[in-house]
């Protein structure tokens, strides 16, 4: 199982307008995806064992039991599949399925920013990084950009939800209360200004 921790930001803006704080959710549950890398072990089956990578269409190829769809679901729930489709040649089939490479999650493990920064760009996401280090990493804003605009939108299970970022306030006044911890799946946009 993997689990993604963030840091939770404080509450309140320090000109006394409440706001929500976008605290990070452990992901509880791995999902497999598309070019990860899985084996697939029979226990006392080892004929049948395999370590395949996950198509472009979510499915995997395991002998005896052929394609078996394995994208967007659990390890656990692909094995109990390859189980109860071998219990026709193999008696009580034990199978474990084991996520051997990550590949999926370096694309959904990315920070994006875009708008009127230097270089929008989209960065992998490593523990402890801020909104500020998201957008110093694209080179921070232009001239033309509203700094103090700028939005964090993060998906929150089916929906997205958008965080105001004072960047103005951040990187003149050093006033921190909006620099969000960053979570995987971020964007942050930084608009540019109405003439």
């Amino acid at each position: 199982m993997l689990i993604l921790q963030a840091c939770a930001a404080g509450t309140g803006l320090s000109n006394g307008t409440p706001r929500v704080n976008p605290e990070a959710q452990a992901v509880s549950v791995y999902r497999i995806g598309v070019d990860d890398i899985v084996e697939v072990s029979v226990w006392h089956n080892p004929d049948l064992n395999a370590k395949v990578p996950v198509r472009p269409d979510g499915m995997i190829s395991i002998p005896l039991v052929g394609d078996v769809m394995a994208g967007g679901k659990t390890p656990e729930e692909v094995s109990a599949e390859i189980a109860e489709k071998l219990k026709t040649y193999v008696r009580d089939p034990q199978v474990a399925v084991i996520l051997t490479e990550l590949r999926s999650h370096e694309y959904l493990s990315r920070v994006r920013v875009t708008g009127a920064v230097r270089n929008p760009i989209s960065v992998p996401y490593r523990q402890g990084m801020t909104v500020l280090d998201a957008v110093l990493a694209a080179g921070g804003t232009t001239e033309f950009a509203s700094a103090d605009r700028t939005e964090l939108y993060r998906k929150e299970g089916e929906s997205t939800r958008a965080y105001a970022v004072r960047l103005d306030q951040i990187l003149k006044k050093g006033d921190l209360s909006t620099n969000y911890p960053a979570q995987p799946g971020d964007v942050i946009t930084v608009p540019e200004r109405v003439f």
